[in-house]
């Protein structure tokens, strides 16, 4: 069967439409492991679940913002778990994986109904969140940050 220069220009006009339909609706891939732990981490923040972040840090974990320097499991629950009572919902606006490296731009809303965003590189060990980098973004006066 030999199609016409119309009916190829056509049946290109369709496949274009699809393929661009399904690239604004359609998800590509699965989320990777690391993706799963981060999801998990954030989902401990909205339900006030200390026990579900726990779970998802790696032995030898630390935390670093512009306010704290590599500080280790404890000293983050006692500085900035307390803050969680603030977070309403989280919302992930990129997700960009390279290796054991996962960097996610979040924004963060809170019960009173502001805006926090922030850059977080994350670093894994054997599938847990070694490390957290937070880069404070747009809502720098998030509750309870009084540093």
């Amino acid at each position: 069967m030999k199609l016409t220069t119309t009916q190829i220009y056509q049946n290109m006009k369709v496949l274009v439409f699809a393929f661009l339909a399904c690239v604004t609706t359609c998800s590509f891939a699965q989320s990777t492991k690391n993706e799963k732990a981060v999801k998990a981490y954030y989902s401990g923040f909205e339900t006030h679940n200390w026990d579900l972040v726990e779970a998802q840090l790696a032995e030898g974990f630390t935390f670093t913002t512009p306010v704290n320097d590599h500080i280790a499991i404890q000293e983050f629950k006692e500085n900035c778990w307390p803050t969680t009572k603030f977070t309403k919902n989280i919302k992930f606006i990129k997700m960009v994986e390279s290796g054991d490296d996962l960097i996610v731009l979040v924004e963060i809303n809170t019960t009173d109904n502001k805006i926090a965003r922030n850059v977080d590189i994350y670093t894994f060990s054997k599938g847990k969140i070694k490390t957290i980098e937070v880069f404070f973004g747009q809502g720098i006066s998030f509750p309870g940050n009084s540093k």
